[in-house]
């Protein structure tokens, strides 16, 4: 190892030493590794740990040092987009990137300590759901993975962190009300009733579908005719539909949200025969643009303009929005809500809870048990109430004395 003193540019005199380190692997060029320090000993030593740490862990003192932790995330971004998830999974972990970008963008990653990490998410804590934070933690700790993979940093400081936990108030308990998540009985045939007086073309047949499959809207947009068999009276849900700009023709059909997602389902002869008479008039109508329009899609979907292609979630939120204006349901409803109103409706039909799961494809017991258990209970509840209004008679002449 070779030191010597060097003036720096503010006058000040500092030591300078410079030493072999491992040839680079992938050159076979010769690497030196320099540091300075205001001491012999203090530039030796930090020559000593740089070498001491390219070769026994591979890091590039000076590589790490100068790659930020937005290069770093930007870099694995641009791998984790070429193993096939799908583009809307990416646009959550672009979003989350951007919550860390706030805090540590210009950050060097080997310079991004476990408190320092710790302290982000404690941070997100009051404004942000534990799911979401949950989320921005799982991104974090791939990119932290990805940055071992590349020698960029020897921990992850991720690991054994606490995800914070928000505590719910006196006041968040009581207003989290479980039947706000779908509609009852009676709203149903409200909403039902609107479709039928008040619905566009296709509202009767898409909103009787969702209310009686419990489908999610993307499902319900990449449907496709081979989907349905008639005879079976089955509907196989195999796919969904992405679309980032809201525009027609630039859409992706993918695989649905999770495994237990990939069902076939049984659903009502009456909706059946609803699709049976709009594929019908779908067929004529289809054979006019055909003849009219040299860029007919044909892409065989269940539900989609004269032009061939599919409608998205967005034509049913607004469709949605524009009926509920004709009903008087205090709610915040959305597409979404069928679901969950379809769980309602098989639990007050007395159907298992495994197979409400398997038609609506949760994967997750958590939200279909919510509502299982509220409708359950209410169930046992006006089952009190019937019998005591049909033994009224006999429960009235009970004498106490």
């Amino acid at each position: 190892m070779k030191c010597k003193k060097v003036e720096l540019k503010t006058g000040k005199i500092s030591w300078e030493c410079v030493d072999d380190a491992p040839r680079d692997p992938a050159t076979g060029k010769r690497r030196q590794i320099t540091r300075r320090g205001s001491t012999k000993r203090e530039a030796r030593a930090r020559v000593e740990k740089a070498i001491r740490s390219l070769m026994e862990d591979g890091i590039d003192e000076k590589v790490s040092g100068n790659t930020t932790f937005e290069t770093a995330a930007l870099n694995w971004l641009e791998v984790y987009s070429l193993t096939g998830v799908k583009r809307s999974t990416i646009r959550i972990r672009e979003k989350e990137i951007k919550i860390l970008l706030r805090y540590i963008a210009k950050t060097p990653i080997s310079q991004v300590t476990h408190n320092m990490y710790q302290k982000i998410l404690n941070d997100l804590a009051p404004d942000y759901a534990r799911t979401s934070i949950q989320g921005v933690n799982t991104t974090a700790g791939m990119i932290f993975k990805h940055a071992i993979k590349n020698k960029l940093i020897k921990d992850d400081p991720s690991i054994g962190v606490v995800v914070p936990k928000k505590q719910r108030t006196v006041e968040d308990i009581e207003n989290e009300k479980v039947e706000e998540k779908y509609l009852e009985r009676s709203e149903l045939e409200l909403f039902l009733s609107a479709v039928r007086e008040h619905g566009l073309d296709l509202d009767l047949e898409r909103f009787y579908m969702l209310a009686f499959s419990g489908m999610r809207s993307g499902e319900l947009c990449a449907l496709k005719w081979p989907d349905v068999n008639f005879t079976d009276e089955t509907i196989r849900i195999t796919k969904t539909i992405y679309n980032e700009n809201n525009n027609m023709k630039d859409y992706q059909i993918t695989p649905p949200k999770t495994e237990g997602s990939i069902r076939t389902i049984n659903i009502e002869r009456e909706i059946l025969d609803l699709l049976k008479s709009h594929r019908k008039r779908q067929m004529k109508i289809h054979n006019e643009y055909r003849i009219q329009l040299e860029d007919f899609h044909e892409g065989n979907f269940v539900f989609c303009r004269a032009n061939g292609y599919p409608f998205m979630q967005k034509n049913l939120i607004s469709r949605m929005q524009r009926l509920m204006n004709y009903v008087d349901i205090d709610k915040h409803a959305t597409p979404h809500i069928f679901r969950h109103t379809a769980i309602s409706m098989m639990t007050e039909a007395g159907i298992d809870l495994a197979t409400i799961m398997e038609k609506v494809g949760h994967e997750d017991i958590k939200t279909t048990m919510k509502i299982y258990t509220h409708v359950t209970k209410k169930m046992k509840e006006d089952a009190s109430g019937k019998v005591r209004n049909l033994y009224e008679n006999a429960l009235q002449h009970i004498n106490f004395n």
